[in-house]
């Protein structure tokens, strides 16, 4: 049962992040990087647009969860980030600034039992 409930996080977090990107791209902006992690800490995406390097924290959870993904993202998650960020950034060749994002993602059933996602973006989120 563990195993199983593992995998669905897993397959929904994965599925949180692809649309995240889509959304991005749709925005104009580049993936750098997808699932970077250091002895820092991990960003999930790392994109650039005409004006920031952004690098994102996404969480995915479904309507019924105890917790959002926002509740999810707390002070220690977003320092490992910004450290992964700082760390990044210090290889990469880039006059842009940083900018820290985070992105929930939120599975929910529609009135004729299909499967939809709202995604809540908040910029500048730390």
């Amino acid at each position: 049962m563990y195993q199983e409930n593992k995998s669905k996080a897993a397959f929904l977090g994965k599925k949180g992040e692809q649309m995240v990107a889509e959304y991005l791209k749709g925005k104009g902006a580049v993936i750098v990087k997808r699932n970077f992690s250091d002895r820092y800490g991990e960003v999930d995406i790392i994109a650039e647009d005409d004006k920031n390097i952004i690098f994102l924290e996404v969480k995915t959870r479904n309507e019924s969860a105890i917790v959002s993904g926002l509740e999810a993202v707390d002070a220690g998650k977003m320092k490992r980030t910004k450290n992964a960020a700082e760390n990044f950034i210090r290889r990469l060749n880039t006059d842009l600034p940083p900018r820290i994002d985070v992105a929930e993602v939120t599975e929910y059933k529609r009135n004729d039992n299909t499967v939809g996602y709202k995604l809540n973006y908040i910029k500048n989120a730390y």
